[in-house]
């Protein structure tokens, strides 16, 4: 776990603000808006170390375009999905650091140890050995790869955050697991792909916590459809969750469901009753954010200006969320995706697939 790592105040007045709200709750009145904002950075590499060395390096190309994305996005908390986790949080204090010279500073960094890459000992895939990367908690190629991190502006409350990581599939009401799974792998199988989260983030009127995630993407699998079954079952471990249907106390709103649930509702692969359900739930409030880019998709169902990633062959999907509690007053939403001739467009282009999607809260 990282957190509450000193650096100077960050270059805005509003973000002058919100720090002084988060250590001076009582003496802060008025509404304050915040940004919240998930990201599939694609900061995962193929060996242990390899992200500590790229952000090392002042001429990685594909990070210095992450860092002035980040930097013009702006937000005030922020979940960054498929970054490598190592103990020390060597990999993100450098990445603070970068983001700190560009001007914009997250003294408060949160992570943990995630699923992927963590073995679980049986031949997941079926051939015949045990040990490679699909054998894992999560796809890895080592532990700790493509895991999430919470960088944030305000104050953590990392004592009080939960990690759901080590719940079971198998514990799941209705779970989708195949027929004919080892029943000595069903005893150790987690749900959560990378992981699930409660951070509290602390703000003026009270803790917001960051329900987060990043779910096994629905194919690479057989005809018994593993991570299509598994990508159903953890978006329906929130929808539980939320109803108090698992034997975990529910967050007290308000709240904010954030992450990549690696699953479009109207197009592609993929069980989507799971994440329709998930987000017609009334605890929850879908913004609907949208980009910019003016693409049209005739070939696809949903609204192109919802997507958040664009995939070569498969077109534009809608993967990445931020879903507030029904009682937050949101003020504004998009997907960070600007018009090909835009000035951030090389950028968003060399830094990852996926775009940045934001969500503007006011809290009273």
């Amino acid at each position: 776990m990282i957190s509450d790592l000193p650096t100077l105040p960050g270059r805005l007045n509003r973000v002058l603000a919100l720090s002084f709200a988060a250590c001076s709750l009582p003496l802060v009145a008025g509404a304050e808006t915040l940004r919240i904002a998930t990201w599939n950075a694609s900061l995962d590499r193929t060996g242990p170390g390899l992200l500590v060395r790229d952000l090392a390096r002042a001429d990685d190309p594909q990070i210095a375009a992450l860092v002035r994305v980040l930097v013009d996005l702006d937000a005030d908390v922020i979940l960054l999905t498929a970054v490598d986790y190592d103990r020390g949080g060597v990999a993100l204090g450098l990445l603070a650091d970068r983001l700190a010279a560009a001007g914009i500073d997250y003294p408060h960094r949160f992570a943990l140890r995630p699923n992927t890459g963590l073995q679980t000992g049986f031949d997941v895939d079926g051939n015949g050995r045990i040990g490679d990367p699909r054998d894992a908690q999560g796809f890895g190629l080592y532990s700790g790869q493509g895991g999430m991190a919470v960088l944030s502006r305000l104050a953590i409350d990392t004592e009080a955050a939960r990690d759901f990581s080590g719940f079971l599939w198998r514990d799941l009401p209705g779970a989708l697991i195949p027929e004919g799974t080892d029943p000595g792998l069903l005893a150790v199988q987690r749900l959560a792909t990378t992981g699930f989260w409660d951070v509290p983030v602390l703000t003026a009127s009270g803790p917001v916590h960051l329900l987060a995630w990043h779910a096994t993407p629905p194919v690479f699998d057989g005809t018994e459809d593993r991570n299509g079954r598994r990508n159903h079952d953890e978006a329906a471990f929130w929808r539980l969750f939320l109803d108090g249907a698992l034997p975990i106390q529910p967050p007290s709103a308000p709240f904010i469901l954030l992450g990549d649930g690696n699953l479009d509702p109207e197009d592609g692969d993929g069980l989507r009753d799971g994440m329709t359900a998930l987000l017609a739930h009334p605890a929850l409030q879908d913004p609907r954010p949208q980009g910019l880019h003016g693409r049209v998709e005739p070939a696809h169902q949903g609204d192109p200006a919802l997507d958040t990633v664009l995939y070569d062959g498969l077109g534009g999907l809608r993967l990445d969320y931020v879903l507030p509690s029904s009682g937050l007053k949101v003020t504004g939403s998009g997907v960070l995706w600007p018009a090909p001739d835009g000035l951030l467009a090389p950028d968003l282009a060399a830094a990852s697939p996926h775009f940045p999607v934001w969500v503007d809260i006011d809290l009273p």
